[in-house]
């Protein structure tokens, strides 16, 4: 997700939790049933089924070939997450702030939980993909470093000698306060450099190792994602059911 989508996915975001926190200011009970209401909850509705077919044809191989000379998957993706978000608040607005059914609390609930666990999710996930990039590069980098460094110990024995002042925990601790003006021969400020290294090596490894356990934890996200938002296509059919079953003041 670039800045400036990020930015105003955020933006809509935080409308609509604070659109939702409007029923303790604001209640209108007709207007649900009203026709600009009707107008809000059709076009809502459609928004909030892009996902879905965005979700089909990113799964489904045969799709996925019929859509691709049309549209990018990456254009896919952007439609994806605007209309999850925009979908959402129209149908918010349609609701006039009138939470009295079960059935209509429990679609405004899972509308919720499905755009904040998705906006949340798709922010950490694509977070957490730059920062591992990041990581990887540096430690390249480091790798690189080190080797050289190897390469200058293995070549005088002295300096390999040399960092053995700085052994064991307590000694690396005090290492790590040296500074710059610290005399030491040049053979320790090789094996020195040698030490800081190893340990930055180290702190990136298992840094890159946590991101990774919490990419796998995201992937269950996903799936737990994928499952609310089937819950709540069936609670917005039934919705759509109870208002056409029970007669529909639209155009009154």
């Amino acid at each position: 997700m670039k800045e400036k989508d990020k930015v105003i996915i955020s933006s809509l975001v935080m409308l609509l939790a604070i659109l939702w926190l409007g029923f303790a200011f604001h209640r209108s009970p007709r207007f649900a049933g009203s026709f600009w209401g009707g107008m809000l909850a059709v076009t809502g509705s459609f928004l909030m089924l892009i996902p879905l077919f965005y979700s089909f044809i990113k799964r489904i191989k045969v799709l996925r070939n019929w859509a691709k000379p049309y549209m990018s998957m990456r254009t896919m993706l952007a439609w994806h997450i605007y209309a999850g978000v925009i979908g959402p608040i129209l149908v918010l607005l349609h609701t006039g702030h009138k939470f009295e059914s079960v059935l209509g609390i429990s679609v405004t609930a899972m509308t919720l939980i499905v755009v904040f666990s998705g906006f949340i999710g798709r922010y950490l996930l694509s977070s957490i993909g730059k920062e591992m990039k990041e990581k990887k590069a540096q430690l390249k980098e480091l790798r690189a470093h080190y080797e050289t460094t190897l390469s200058e110990l293995r070549a005088n024995p002295e300096a390999a000698s040399a960092i053995k002042p700085f052994a064991g925990f307590f000694r690396r601790i005090y290492g790590s306060f040296l500074s710059s003006d610290t005399p030491i021969t040049a053979n320790q400020a090789i094996g020195y450099r040698a030490m800081k290294l190893a340990e930055s090596i180290a702190d990136l490894e298992y840094a890159i190792t946590s991101h990774e356990t919490l990419k796998n934890a995201f992937k269950k996200w996903l799936k737990l994602h994928i499952t609310i938002s089937m819950i709540l296509y069936v609670l917005m059919a039934l919705h759509v059911w109870a208002s056409i079953h029970f007669g529909i003041r639209w155009f009154s």
